[in-house]
Parts: C-alpha cells; sequence; structure tokens
C-alpha cells in the first residue's frame, strides 16, 4: 500500500489547505474503481485534491485523502469551504469548476 494511504475507507490528508484549521467537508461515499480514481502501482487511488464530481460546472467539493478503491468502497469527504494551495491538487481547476465551488478560495502557491 501507499504511503499516503491509510485502509480501504480513508487515508492521509494532503498538504492542499492553505490554513489546515479552516475548513468544512462533508462525507462523501466512493464506488469500488471509480472514474475518479488513478492508477498507483497495482492500485486505484483517488488522489486529494481531485475536483468531485468532475473537473467542470458540476463541481461540488475537493476530495479530501487520498482514496484506494481498488478493491472496496470508500468512505471519504469533499472539502465545501476552505483555502486550497492551487499548485498542490493533482490537476488545476477549471474556470467552471471554480465559479460553481464558491465557498473555495484557489491560492495560487
Amino acid at each position: 500500500m501507499a504511503d499516503n494511504v491509510i485502509g480501504k475507507t480513508g487515508g492521509t490528508q494532503a498538504n492542499i489547505l492553505l490554513f489546515p484549521d479552516h475548513y468544512v467537508a462533508k462525507p462523501q461515499f466512493f464506488e469500488k474503481g471509480s472514474a475518479l480514481a488513478t492508477t498507483v502501482g497495482d492500485k486505484k487511488i483517488i488522489k486529494a485534491g481531485t475536483i468531485f464530481p468532475a473537473n467542470d460546472a458540476t463541481a461540488e467539493g475537493i476530495v479530501f485523502n487520498d482514496l484506494d478503491v481498488t478493491d472496496f468502497d470508500a468512505n471519504g469527504a469533499v472539502i465545501i469551504h476552505g483555502f486550497i494551495k492551487t499548485a498542490a491538487l493533482p490537476v488545476a481547476p477549471s474556470t467552471d469548476a471554480k465559479a460553481a465551488l464558491k465557498l473555495v478560495y484557489f491560492s495560487k502557491s
């Protein structure tokens, strides 16, 4: 298992928050083999900082922790309010995603 992934239901927090003590996240269920996942070794991982459910006008939040969805569904969280380090995200948020995430501030660092 990758160093930054813990168990099957949640992983360690990536350093995506500009102010780690100021954010709001809501619980989110992720299905085994989710299309949001990328392959890391032999694992399917939804990376912390992934825009959920898509990097477009449907964006509802930002995945809080790395999640392993290789063999099982996972319970995680998405940030719906906070200050995010754009450079720490796996993919930069689109203009539409930024507009949809009205309570999320994206920093340049």
